[in-house]
């Protein structure tokens, strides 16, 4: 066999052994290292170059670009669940749109969190005890609950034009480092280019998001009506509390209103230039919740709280960073250049080959920040030269990046199925597939269609 034939053997091998490992529940930083040594051993790559630089450049550039998104928007999350401002919202929906409504209140709680900024795992956290409640009083099947979490937090909101989440942000930082400091191939091409921001490509990327809001809230009900029609109810686990006296929360209208101003001063532009950066807007939002809700929470954890949310910060970001120094590794192979030609050349439109490579990338890497931390940099420049846009890129990256990226490894549906929810894979991710791989996959078919139809909508 020839050096390349090698090569793309590496490659896949470690792609593979990365997904079965992440699977078996081995920890990231030894798969990453392992997974990497292959793919460099195998790539013609000397070993030491290969970890010392390439995977530690991957590594700490990302830590670099992105730990204060990260470490900002853990603290709105923890600002929000201390303070109950998470349930407040939660109960406010629940309230408008009835108890026989209500498992449509529990994706869309999650979702306005979402397009808040706070964390998927925050708001899994937060809402779940309202959703047992829900499903319990409405007798619905308790299997069904971490479809509706996982739905509202990982799916629409996450990627939707102008959230302040990583999903949004990683494609945005690095397209614009290509914009700022194009390489010597695209410098004519990119030559006056506008750098990009979170809400990039809004009417197709609305359009998207809100066609998998409509898709997944109609096949959740379906779902859930089905196997009440074959008998099914819901039935208690040991474990579950149900809360008889009532809780002291915030309003609901005044705990949004962190939220609705995070996202607007970090989308309201002057001189075409935001006003607030990502990261400032979050801790901004943050400080305002904090006041707004101060009485709902323990001052004297106040030092407790935010150690809390450094340290889980750090981890949230240390394990994408593992992942994308892996695909830093994979960069240097002398596949890659083979790899990258034969995504480019996929039968149709150029941005089918840009959601299949950022599909197969999530889902190998079990995550979608990952995978698009790995991805963007990796094939952006090669549709760039194609003269695909970068707002298009962005908007159909992020979207594309919220489906396969939840397969059964991924480790936020493990936590919620297995470690909030208490419900096993066999019982609940049926379910979840539908609702956040399937659905998200239309939403993609959607806009790649609406991009190649109307390249020029913003």
């Amino acid at each position: 066999m020839d050096e390349v034939t090698i090569s793309i053997i590496g490659i896949i091998l470690g792609l593979g052994f990365l997904m079965f490992l992440i699977m078996k529940g081995v920890n990231i930083f030894v798969i990453a290292l392992l997974c990497s040594t292959i793919v460099a051993l195998s790539g013609q790559i000397n070993l030491y170059e290969a970890l010392k630089n390439h995977y530690m450049t991957g590594f700490v550039g990302f830590m670099k670009a992105n730990y204060l998104i990260f470490l900002t928007g853990t603290l709105l999350g923890k600002m929000m669940e201390v303070t109950n401002g998470a349930k407040a919202i939660a109960q406010l929906l629940i309230k408008y749109f009835g108890r026989d409504k209500a498992i449509i209140s529990v994706p869309l709680a999650c979702g306005i969190l979402g397009y808040g900024g706070v964390s998927a795992f925050v708001i899994s956290f937060c809402v779940f005890p309202i959703a047992l409640q829900i499903f319990r009083e409405a007798d619905l099947p308790r299997r069904f609950i971490p479809a509706a979490l996982t739905f509202g937090c990982s799916t629409f909101a996450m990627i939707a034009p102008g959230a302040p989440q990583i999903h949004n942000a990683i494609p945005v930082n690095e397209l614009n480092k290509i914009i700022q400091n194009p390489p010597e191939a695209l410098q004519e091409i990119l030559k006056g280019a506008s750098q990009i921001d979170l809400m990039s490509g809004a009417v197709v990327g609305f359009l998207s998001c809100g066609a998998m809001l409509v898709i997944g809230c109609i096949w959740l009900m379906r779902i859930v009506a089905a196997a009440k029609s074959k008998g099914e109810h819901f039935v208690a686990k040991p474990m579950d509390v149900f809360k008889t006296e009532k809780e002291n929360l915030p309003n609901g209208y005044i705990a949004l209103i962190p939220l609705i101003v995070t996202i607007l001063i970090i989308n309201v532009k002057v001189n075409n230039q935001p006003i607030v950066q990502l990261e400032s807007g979050l801790f901004l939002g943050s400080l305002l919740g904090w006041i707004l809700m101060n009485k709902y929470q323990k001052n004297d954890d106040l030092l407790t709280n935010l150690g809390d949310t450094c340290k889980n910060s750090i981890g949230a970001i240390a394990n994408t960073c593992a992942v994308v120094g892996f695909g830093t590794v994979v960069q240097q192979a002398k596949a890659f250049p083979i790899i990258i030609d034969a995504v480019l050349n996929i039968p149709g439109p150029p941005l089918v080959g840009v959601a299949v490579a950022m599909n197969v990338i999530a889902g190998i890497c079990g995550s979608a920040s990952g995978g698009l931390g790995i991805a963007t940099p990796l094939i952006a420049p090669a549709y760039l030269a194609r003269g695909i846009s970068a707002t298009i890129l962005h908007r159909t990256l992020s979207i594309a990046s919220s489906a396969l990226d939840s397969l059964p490894h991924n480790g936020y549906i493990v936590t919620v199925t297995n470690g909030i929810c208490n419900e096993t894979h066999k019982d609940a991710y049926g379910a979840v597939f539908k609702l956040t791989v399937i659905t998200p996959a239309i939403g993609t078919i959607i806009a790649v269609i609406l991009f190649t139809l109307f390249p020029y909508w913003p």
